[in-house]
């Protein structure tokens, strides 16, 4: 990204607020003189920063504990690295009773997501991981990947369906089930650091942690301008995108692999438990990046004229393909 140099999806996390120059409340011509306060350290399973401008450098470091500490609580729900989430509480139990309200919130807007791209978009894929990271964990393993009968297996223990989510409790209904929320929750989580440092006062700034949000526009009186890498070439840039109130967010085969030709990605199928190695990368601008975060990973999943179909029904939200071939292609409503 040229307003904040962001590396691949779901690396590092970075509040780049005025980094690059923000203009502060009340100090027109005077940014250069505002104090820089940045934090760095593990977030996410990742090394994470914060970099925020502001006139009033106490103000400043509150909102950077304020977003820190959002960040933190809202880990203690949805990773899957901690044994003392929710999550995890949830995947070893198949139950949770009384889900806070942000559990909910986010398992509504995957139903949403995955109710909009024909259940493609499925937190239930768990599973699936588990049973190829297993396989290849293996010294011997086949390079063609998990038997037949061993994929059925975890298939059955796949489909959105079979979770049940009620004010009272979560549930999933099959044995075995295990849900992974690493599509959605950092676009989600970026939308609620986003929330707070608005209701901060601080009106214009990028925050990117995996998926990027633009709260406001530019200070130069532009939108913030990212640039969009090929995965598999560093170095090499296929697009650029503008967003002013927007969020981005891309998924990309070249983000982790399970063998070492790279034929089965975390990019799994839910209907059958396989990577279709469609698009090099796809990049989605929504209005909130939870959403974007989750089209993002489906579309990644689906042929080009199914996303077109898809955009159809939603005006504000594009899609940027970087193709098989090394083509790219912008694809949203009309």
């Amino acid at each position: 990204m040229t307003d904040s140099q962001t590396p691949s999806r779901r690396r590092v996390l970075g509040i780049l607020a005025a980094a690059a120059g923000l203009p502060l409340p009340g100090a027109a011509g005077a940014r250069a003189e505002a104090p820089l306060v940045t934090w760095q350290g593990p977030v996410l399973g990742a090394v994470g920063s914060i970099a925020l401008h502001h006139p009033d450098r106490a103000a400043a470091e509150y909102l950077v504990e304020r977003s820190l500490a959002e960040i933190r609580r809202l880990e203690s729900l949805f990773s899957l690295w901690r044994a003392d989430s929710l999550l995890s509480e949830l995947n070893r139990r198949g139950v949770l009773v009384a889900p806070p309200p942000d559990m909910l919130r986010l398992l509504g807007v995957a139903q949403q997501a995955a109710a909009l791209t024909g259940g493609l978009f499925d937190p239930t894929v768990q599973p699936l991981w588990a049973l190829y990271r297993d396989h290849f964990s293996e010294p011997d393993a086949d390079p063609e990947g998990p038997k037949p009968e061993a994929l059925e297996r975890a298939l059955a223990q796949v489909g959105l369906r079979h979770l049940l989510v009620a004010p009272d409790r979560i549930l999933l209904a099959r044995r075995g089930m295990a849900l992974t929320l690493n599509g959605i929750a950092q676009g989600y989580i970026t939308d609620r650091v986003v929330e707070l440092l608005r209701a901060g006062g601080i009106a214009q700034t990028l925050v990117d942690l995996g998926e990027a949000r633009a709260l406001g526009a530019h200070p130069a009186g532009r939108p913030w301008r990212a640039v969009l890498e090929d995965p598999t070439q560093p170095g090499r840039f296929w697009g650029r995108v503008e967003l002013a109130d927007q969020a981005l967010a891309t998924s990309g085969d070249g983000g982790f692999v399970f063998d070492r030709a790279g034929r089965f990605t975390h990019l799994l199928d839910p209907r059958n438990g396989r990577s279709p190695r469609l698009h090099r990368a796809v990049s989605v601008l929504a209005p909130e990046a939870a959403l974007a975060d989750a089209l993002s990973t489906a579309f990644a999943l689906m042929p080009e004229a199914a996303i077109a179909g898809t955009l159809q029904g939603l005006p504000g939200v594009q899609a940027h393909l970087l193709r098989a071939d090394g083509t790219a292609a912008l694809l949203r409503a009309g």
